[in-house]
This record gives structure tokens, sequence and C-alpha cells, in this order.
């Protein structure tokens, strides 16, 4: 895939395949370079192979939780926009338990509307 001039390189980690597919599709279409994984190790793997900009991550995955994807990646590359976002009330203990521990991200609701999405993303810029 060709980079375009200035894109951002945008990480997305949802075990929904179809959302994370989607998210994908529009963001490539829209002048990022998007890719998507469906499992919290993926997204660990793929974040040390492209070294996204920004990391938009399921919190509830299959294996380890986005959590602690979004922990992992900001150790790692701190440099790396991390944001969560979940459509389970569950996830608020999660979240909680991180910010305990110092992590703070930030989070938005699941579903997602495409405009919200690239609007965030231009602010990311």
């Amino acid at each position: 895939m060709q980079e375009a001039s200035g894109s951002l390189k945008v990480l997305i980690a949802d075990d929904e395949r179809i959302i994370a597919n989607t998210l994908a599709l529009i963001l490539n279409t829209s002048g990022y370079e998007a890719k998507a994984v469906y499992s919290g190790e993926k997204a660990v793997e793929a974040a040390s192979e492209m070294s996204p900009d920004v990391l938009i991550c399921d919190v509830i995955l299959g294996g380890i939780s986005g959590i602690d994807v979004a922990i992992h990646v900001a150790q790692h590359q701190p440099a790396c926009k991390i944001v969560l976002f979940s459509g389970q009330a569950a996830t608020a203990d999660l979240l909680e338990r991180a910010e305990a521990d110092g992590h703070h991200f930030e989070i938005l609701a699941k579903p997602i509307h495409p405009k919200v999405l690239l609007e965030y993303l231009a602010r990311c810029k």
C-alpha cells in the first residue's frame, strides 16, 4: 500500500471482524493508512510492525484485553495516540482499574459513526 504524504497510520483492533474491516475500509478510502486486526495478540504484533500513529482498540477482545493492548502500545510506542472504544457497560470496571494504575485512555462509544471517527482523526494530524 502506498502511503499518502502526511497520512496517519491507524491500527484498528476489534474481534468483530465486520466492524474492524469496515472502519479500515472507510479510513483507507479517506486517505489514511489503516490496518484491521481481530485479537489483542495480533494488535500488539501489528503495532510493533507498523508503528501506528493512532490505535483504535475495542476494550473487550479475545485473548488479551484492549486495555492491556493499549498499555503495551503506550509503553513501547509513546507517540501513538490511543483510543479505546466499546459498546459494553462492563468496560467501566476495566477502565477504572487502568486509571488506578496510572493509565488514562480516551474512550469512544461503539458503534461509532464514520463521520465522528474521521473528525476525531483529523484532530490527531
